[in-house]
């Protein structure tokens, strides 16, 4: 599989979305690849973390989100499943999971019908390891600064705002991806 391949499929190679996506997206692969080598005893598939890193946002080319030059119609939020939507279309059911659960460090059934969102109502959580682990890579890069790494510190206070059980499943995976 070809994640540029997909990728181009569906991004004008000269627009501002398709370069944020990519810089952002290798940035997260980089960063997950890294996590997995430095934590030995775990099975990991670099090969898929890259593929599914390097996809886990396609999504947002369907949202409003004009600050990085993406005109659809749907909230952003809802960029993971409509990624996951694609991704399965074009055969990639695995890859489709890391697109539908990686928004913040996942969310659940009541996250979505306490706050009235715009997506399905079902759990969107990340399972597997690899899904946890490219979740935690991905909350290390916005889109919007994309030369910069967040701190562990800026994260945990960037996720505080959704609730102490996205805290408590990031703190988890620091100690997990970490070792602290």
């Amino acid at each position: 599989m070809n994640p540029l391949a997909i990728i181009e499929k569906y991004y004008d190679t000269h627009s501002d979305a398709y370069h944020i996506l990519l810089e952002h997206s290798r940035s997260v692969a980089a960063k997950a690849l890294s996590l997995a080598e430095a934590c030995p005893g775990k099975d990991w598939d670099p090969e898929f973390i890259e593929e599914a890193a390097m996809l886990h946002d396609i999504g947002m080319i369907f949202c409003h989100a004009p600050d990085i030059d993406c005109h659809g119609t749907y909230d952003y939020i809802c960029h993971g499943y409509l990624g996951a939507e694609l991704l399965r279309k074009e055969g990639y059911p695995r890859h489709a999971l890391v697109c539908e659960r990686h928004t913040g460090t996942g969310i659940t059934r009541k996250m979505i019908e306490e706050n009235r969102l715009p997506l399905p109502h079902r759990d969107f959580l990340p399972v597997s390891d690899e899904e946890q682990l490219i979740c935690f890579a991905d909350k290390f890069f916005s889109k919007t600064k994309l030369d910069k790494e967040k701190s562990v510190k800026k994260v945990r206070e960037s996720l505080s705002k959704y609730g102490d059980d996205t805290v408590a499943r990031f703190n988890d995976w620091c100690k997990l991806f970490l070792g602290y």
